[in-house]
């Protein structure tokens, strides 16, 4: 009898060992699935190219196109969307493939803050990310034509500094802008020489369209100027960033003398409104050695002879330069953006193919 009670007790004693153990066993199981489970859920999503244009006409796809929707057709359509905080209005980045895109909005401020708000997102890796930024501009009277695209290699503030209107000035005098170097830091940025090499020997060749309305309109305004009548084709070039929607002999005489103060590596190409932003920016947040900018022209700098601000921008109907109807961009526009994309489509395939 005594020998059965022992066995029963050291049963129990068994039993009282295995319960904990199993219990640990179950306790450690929770743990580490739930440290899985964090470890899946905090794993950032990697990407290889980011793709800033600033706007959209109207539909990402299919209709009259702005200067993300070849880039979206191609690239994102249906990916992933994610609303960015802490940016303007359009909060959307799209994302498919290694792949990301986000409209950065118009003006210095806008671009600035939402391309840095992207780059601080913690759902997203950029550590190896290349970022390419992307967009129409004005193309510089003297170099480059409607229909041309630029590999940009610096970009400059044509804001800081001193402006006086011409009226105000004492005597005669082509320009009206005075170099201030307490802002220098903030008002050139040189890309990286290395890169934008590499890319612009990648694209150089590209073969680019153009329209017959906007070739007639060339000839006309400047009458055998061989700069002016040729086909659009791929250059390199500086940037000038202005808040504003300038034009004109005055603001023109100023970017050239900008270029010229900062000593850009190629000479005055576009006027945009980004530019200079992004790329501060982006070198806040320590890529800018992986900046590309790519810029469109759909119009000039300068006013067509008898062509007055008054006339076109202010008694007329208003109508985009974004549109087929445009006074200012005839019909290049459309071309113009097909034309980024041909450019730009090699070099993200370049990128992601790690060839560039």
């Amino acid at each position: 009898m005594e020998a059965m009670k022992n066995t029963i007790r050291r049963k129990n004693m068994i039993q009282l060992r295995i319960i904990p153990a199993f219990a640990l066993l179950l306790i450690l199981a929770v743990i580490l699935g739930g440290c899985a489970s964090k470890s899946a859920s905090d794993e950032k999503i990697p990407v290889k190219v980011l793709i800033l244009p600033v706007f959209e006409v109207e539909h990402m796809a299919g209709d009259f196109p702005g200067e993300a929707q070849f880039y979206y057709e191609e690239y994102l359509q249906n990916g992933e969307k994610y609303n960015i905080d802490g940016v303007s209005e359009n909060s959307t980045l799209y994302y498919k493939d290694g792949i990301a895109l986000f409209m950065i909005d118009e003006g210095k401020v806008s671009s600035a803050l939402n391309t840095s708000a992207v780059l601080a997102d913690e759902r997203f890796d950029f550590s190896d990310a290349y970022i390419l930024s992307t967009g129409c501009a004005g193309s510089a009277e003297g170099y480059g034509i409607p229909g041309d695209v630029y590999v940009i290699t610096a970009t400059v503030d044509y804001d800081l500094g001193h402006h006086a209107d011409p009226r105000e000035m004492a005597e005669d005098s082509d320009t009206t802008w005075f170099h201030d170097e307490t802002y220098d830091a903030s008002t050139v940025v040189r890309l990286n020489s290395e890169l934008t090499d590499r890319a612009f020997d990648m694209v150089k060749d590209v073969p680019l369209e153009t329209t017959e309305l906007t070739e007639k309109y060339l000839q006309k305004v400047f009458p055998g100027e061989t700069w002016a009548n040729r086909k659009p084709k791929v250059m390199r070039g500086t940037s000038v960033t202005g808040d504003n929607y300038w034009k004109g002999a005055y603001d023109h005489q100023n970017a050239l003398l900008i270029t010229d103060t900062y000593g850009c590596p190629d000479p005055y190409a576009a006027t945009d409104m980004e530019d200079i932003a992004v790329s501060l920016a982006v070198d806040r947040a320590g890529m800018l050695d992986r900046l590309i900018i790519l810029r469109d022209s759909v119009n000039m700098d300068v006013f067509p002879p008898g062509v007055t601000p008054e006339h076109l921008w202010g008694t007329k109907d208003d109508d985009e330069l974004a549109s087929e109807d445009s006074e200012e961009s005839f019909d290049i526009f459309a071309t113009a953006m097909e034309n980024n994309f041909k450019v730009g489509r090699i070099i993200i395939e370049a990128i992601m193919h790690e060839e560039l």
